[in-house]
């Protein structure tokens, strides 16, 4: 069996690592006919033992400025003291639809990390993609606020704008899909980049031959 161990955990655990997943419908694969979404295949290509226990804590149409009044809440209630917990954040671009400043996007997004922080999730961000019905300067400049604020505090970030803002199969996936979601291309190139920029050294595991690639 090709599987890591992950270190420090406790193998008599039916399950010893949590990961708490909040975002809007892109962290909870809206769109995928497969019903994976990049978290599934990030999963599926993350052979630990004990085996992960996901929590996908998902909320349509949200803003960061919904997101960091509800996830304290959505996570707290399924923290346990016997397993190590994590925090993974995937960011959307509804800001723009709510016509948040940069500004505030920076502030929501440090304030949830500064709060994921004392309670040591040791938190992973994947930012938002490109869409085809705002602007390549808007979501551009969303994607670099988050980044920004990661990196002041050495927190990853996943920039998936950058890589698929010119990426034929994204484009016309998303054309394809004609919705804020992409179809399975899109959400496999998401769990690329995911698998490919730092999941698995935040994890404390080595990627596997193929994921190295």
């Amino acid at each position: 069996m090709n599987a890591h161990t992950l270190n420090g955990l406790n193998g008599l655990n039916a399950y010893s690592f949590q990961i708490f997943f909040v975002g809007d419908e892109l962290v909870a694969g809206m769109g995928d006919a497969r019903g994976m979404g990049w978290v599934g295949r990030v999963l599926a290509r993350t052979p630990v033992h004990p085996p992960i226990m996901p929590y996908v804590l998902a909320f349509a149409g949200e803003s960061s400025a919904q997101l960091m009044e509800r996830w304290k809440s959505d996570v707290s209630v399924r923290l346990s003291k016997d397993h190590t917990n994590r925090l993974v954040i995937a960011l959307g671009s509804h800001d723009l639809d709510a016509g948040l400043s940069s500004a505030r996007s920076r502030l929501h997004l440090a304030n949830i990390l500064d709060m994921a922080e004392r309670m040591q999730l040791n938190p992973f961000v994947v930012g938002p993609p490109p869409r085809p019905d705002k602007s390549e300067r808007a979501v551009a400049e969303l994607s670099h606020s988050f980044s920004d604020v990661c990196t002041r505090r050495s927190i990853p970030y996943v920039d998936t704008f950058t890589p698929l803002i010119q990426h034929e199969q994204w484009n016309t996936d998303m054309s394809l899909a004609g919705t804020y979601t992409p179809r399975q291309a899109g959400y496999g190139l998401i769990a690329w980049l995911v698998l490919h920029r730092g999941w698995h050294q935040w994890l404390g595991i080595k990627a596997t031959d193929d994921d190295a690639r």
